[in-house]
């Protein structure tokens, strides 16, 4: 079977194209490289159009090809998008249940004053200290607990115990908690006190005026110090490229196979093809496109999960201004 295979490759790159230029110059390729071809210059506007949309659609739906030069970059966006959604959901309940402690529950005191100057800390410290940490924490001690008990047949090769999406959003997940908790105790600070006290007039214990009064009325500053995590982690590459972000991954985290969300493989990020092929690449003339297409699609990405939030954000708030309390 290899010796059919290389035959039929010795055969299909013994096919050439021979190319003339405008000045007399010949170029030899071989036929089995080349994608499309066709001749601009014959082309109607209609045609140019079709060609140009063709090359759009490829580029958002097709997978990379020769060192991520060329080609499409689908598993980027979809490892952007996937890890940015999964950073989200481990980010907000824990950076609302902070919140709340410290602004509900919590008295003023020497811990609680630390506690807030370490979150405050927490947020000026480099991202790749996270991606450190992260590694050290999520990969090495927690993932490698989860493959000596749930995988140890598998062993020595890891499952968990290797960088993969659900370590890196993690990662991220921590880099972003301070913003969470910053912005949503500025909503609870803004909830006006006559709410709370009307709440406990009618017989409210402190637990049902935080769940049904002031948590609702908080919700906009909730979802700001989202907007605000969604930004950053979708920018972020350094803590990444240590917990489980590649250059080229061959399978996407999700599949039709049980259970369909494989959240220990490897998946590519934007951000990081933009560095790899603006400054590792050999040919770097010829990975400039490459590079401005992926950097404005990785910025509409961005533009497009803050507006989703922010218009979820004016939606609340809408409903919060109706409502009557």
């Amino acid at each position: 079977m290899h010796r059919q295979l290389e035959a039929l490759r010795a055969q299909v790159n013994e096919e050439r194209l021979t190319l003339r230029a405008a000045n007399g110059a010949v170029k030899e390729i071989v036929l089995a490289s080349v994608v499309r071809a066709y001749r601009p210059n014959t082309l109607s506007v209609w045609g140019k159009l079709r060609v140009y949309a063709s090359k759009l659609w490829e580029f958002i739906s097709g997978d990379p090809r020769e060192s991520n030069t060329e080609g499409g970059v689908f598993p980027a966006i979809f490892g952007t998008v996937l890890m940015v959604l999964i950073m989200s959901v481990a980010v907000v309940p824990f950076g609302v249940l902070a919140a709340l402690y410290l602004r509900e529950y919590a008295k003023a005191g020497f811990w609680v004053r630390l506690v807030r100057i370490a979150v405050n800390n927490l947020a000026g410290v480099p991202s790749i200290v996270f991606g450190v940490f992260g590694l050290g924490f999520f990969v090495y001690f927690v993932g490698g607990s989860i493959d000596a008990l749930l995988y140890p047949e598998r062993l020595p090769a890891p499952t968990f115990g290797t960088g993969g999406i659900l370590w890196a959003s993690l990662t991220l997940a921590l880099l972003t908690v301070p913003v969470v908790i910053v912005a949503t105790e500025e909503g609870l600070a803004a909830v006006p006190r006559e709410m709370r006290e009307g709440s406990y007039a009618l017989g409210a214990t402190k637990f049902e005026t935080i769940k049904n009064v002031v948590v609702p009325a908080a919700l906009p500053g909730v979802l700001t110090g989202l907007i605000l995590a969604m930004a950053r982690g979708a920018g972020e590459v350094a803590p990444l490229m240590i917990t489980g972000v590649v250059k080229l991954a061959p399978t996407l985290p999700l599949d039709a196979h049980w259970p369909f969300l494989h959240l220990e493989r490897k998946f590519m990020h934007l951000g990081f093809h933009i560095y790899d092929v603006g400054f590792q690449s050999p040919n770097i003339e010829a990975a400039k496109p490459m590079v401005y297409a992926t950097t404005l699609l990785l910025v509409g990405i961005v533009v497009t999960l803050n507006l989703a939030a922010i218009l979820l954000r004016a939606r609340v708030r809408r409903r919060l201004a109706g409502g009557v309390f």
